[in-house]
């Protein structure tokens, strides 16, 4: 009572309120400069349960504004570092740490055991790792970015909610966005947009309707300036990574934002319905396939005969036994065409199973 009375007396969160808090599980990814401000103010609000989960040690450059480390803290793991500290701060929740990296093969195991995702990561790998874990496990993600003076916030996957991919469908080119180390941040803008991340999951867990699902926050520090954008859901994109659940935990993390590729059978495409048939092999070469709503185009020739193909419907492409066509999978989606997928054993496949049909 004495801990958290300022909460209990508010009318809108009352003892009932700080009961959810305290049965709620959070899991922060990333003790960094977003992570550290919500990581402190989540556990003395008595978040429950507060996983960490962190690779990397600290660093004298990192205690400008990761503010949960000292120079003591210098050469420690981030998240055992910040479980140490969190454990003073209020000694009353379970906090765990994850002294390890987040990729393909941990992140589902690791996001059931927990109720809402907190993103406090600095790279484009990480957030689309984040969001696709979250889609398959249906949990919620708090996202939060910086960039020298403006950061962003905004909550995804909420309720049916739009899904990071939803605002950026296709991740950078490698390279092509500057971190904080080769361009800097002001130093309280992480602790301004990490604070507002816990306030969301806050939110979440009291069951206000006030949350920011569907919208991005941006703010300036240096102009004190805020404009909320709204962000539309897109059911492709999300049904795209739904497609993908059993080839998510075999790929690696550092080839994770080249989107795997969907692969599909014969029977579970016409089963699918309202498709396009697209052969990517050469002109002439055997077998020959007659399918209904079937084109030829050679996958050499692919990007330049985009006019031909149906946006409006999915995109069955095959080769002679399914290799060139996971190349032309990954050609019509660099273009930003959705629902495309490579047939399992390509032209041999179909036309065992015609053949069975016959039968």
């Amino acid at each position: 009572m004495s801990r958290y009375h300022r909460h209990i007396v508010l009318d809108e969160i009352g003892q009932a309120g700080q009961d959810k808090i305290s049965k709620a599980k959070v899991l922060v990814v990333g003790a960094g400069g977003l992570g550290c401000p919500a990581l402190q103010y989540l556990t003395a609000a008595g978040i429950g349960t507060i996983g960490i989960i962190d690779f990397d040690t600290v660093e004298e450059s990192n205690l400008q504004r990761q503010i949960l480390f000292g120079t003591s803290s210098i050469g420690i793991n981030k998240a055992i570092a910040a479980t140490k500290r969190l454990e003073d701060l209020n000694p009353t929740i379970n906090s765990i740490a994850y002294p390890e990296k987040l990729t393909p093969k941990n992140a589902l195991s690791l996001f059931e055991d927990y109720d809402i995702i907190v993103d406090g990561t600095d790279n484009f790998s990480a957030r689309y790792l984040i969001n696709d874990a979250a889609i398959l496990t249906n949990k919620p993600v708090v996202y939060g970015a910086i960039y020298k003076f403006e950061g962003q916030v905004s909550v995804f996957n909420y309720q049916n909610g739009p899904s990071y991919r939803c605002l950026f469908a296709t991740p950078p080119k490698e390279g092509s966005v500057p971190n904080c180390s080769e361009i800097g941040v002001l130093g309280v803008l992480p602790g301004i947009i990490g604070t507002m991340q816990a306030n969301e999951v806050l939110k979440m867990v009291l069951g206000f309707d006030t949350v920011l699902s569907g919208k991005l926050f941006c703010f300036n520090a240096m102009t004190s300036e805020t404009i909320t954008l709204k962000i539309a859901k897109s059911v492709a994109e999300i049904e795209k990574v739904r497609s993908l659940k059993e080839q998510f935990s075999n790929q690696s993390f550092a080839s994770y934002c080249k989107f795997p590729v969907a692969e599909i059978s014969v029977e579970e495409a016409i089963k699918l319905g309202n498709n396009q048939f697209i052969d990517v092999r050469e002109l002439g070469e055997k077998p020959t396939i007659e399918l209904p709503n079937c084109i030829q185009i050679p996958l050499h020739t692919l990007e330049h005969e985009l006019a031909q193909i149906d946006s409006e419907k999915n995109k069955m492409l095959f080769c002679k036994t399914g290799i060139r066509s996971k190349t032309a999978v990954e050609i019509l989606q660099k273009h930003n065409q959705h629902n495309c997928y490579s047939l399992i054993g390509g032209a041999e496949t179909i036309l065992a199973h015609q053949k069975l049909e016959l039968k």
